[in-house]
């Protein structure tokens, strides 16, 4: 019996350090799992297209308050991003010359209302939500709006504005999404 316990304790660590292997292979190779709601959940691979509108984007977040107190809530996870953010994955919704307006009604881009982009006052938790100050604008080259077009809830580009292409750590394709 004590044969057998040790066999099954070996065959589970040589498999556990097998799995942890093959995932670090695969991150290393360009795999990204999302979990949120910001983007469609699944799997993704990292690329080298260019970051255009449209595009789902994996980025760091800038060392700003708003991030340290979406971090401090819970909005988004501990990682290895400067101020110890952990990466954010969403959509390209505006770029380069795109004139923005936030407002309670929601997110224009050119005067065209984007879909689930009303800003909610408060999270699940009744705690006020920021919102981005300047309630119209113009992107310039280097600025993106990061959102998401899948869920109402998501803490993108209505909260904490436009995002600068520097953090932007790539462009991300759907595997495989549910």
């Amino acid at each position: 019996m004590k044969r057998l316990l040790k066999r099954v304790s070996v065959a589970t660590a040589v498999a556990g350090v097998s799995l942890l292997l093959l995932g670090a292979m695969a991150y290393a190779s360009g795999a990204r799992i999302n979990s949120t709601r910001s983007i469609p959940v699944g799997i993704y691979w990292l690329s080298s297209d260019p970051v255009v509108k449209g595009a789902y984007v994996i980025f760091c977040p800038p060392q700003i308050g708003v991030f340290d107190e979406a971090k401090a809530r819970g909005y988004i996870g501990a990682g290895f991003c400067p101020g110890e953010y952990g990466y954010m994955m969403k959509r390209v919704l505006a770029a380069k010359n795109d004139a923005v307006s936030i407002t309670a009604e929601g997110v224009r881009v050119n005067g065209e209302l984007l879909p689930l982009s009303a800003p909610i006052e408060a999270d699940s938790a009744g705690r006020p939500l920021p919102r981005f100050q300047a309630e119209r604008f113009t992107l310039s080259g280097s600025e993106l709006l990061l959102m998401s077009d899948v869920s109402g809830i998501s803490f993108d580009g209505r909260y904490f504005g436009p995002i600068d292409r520097s953090q932007i750590e790539g462009v991300i394709r759907p595997v495989f999404t549910w």
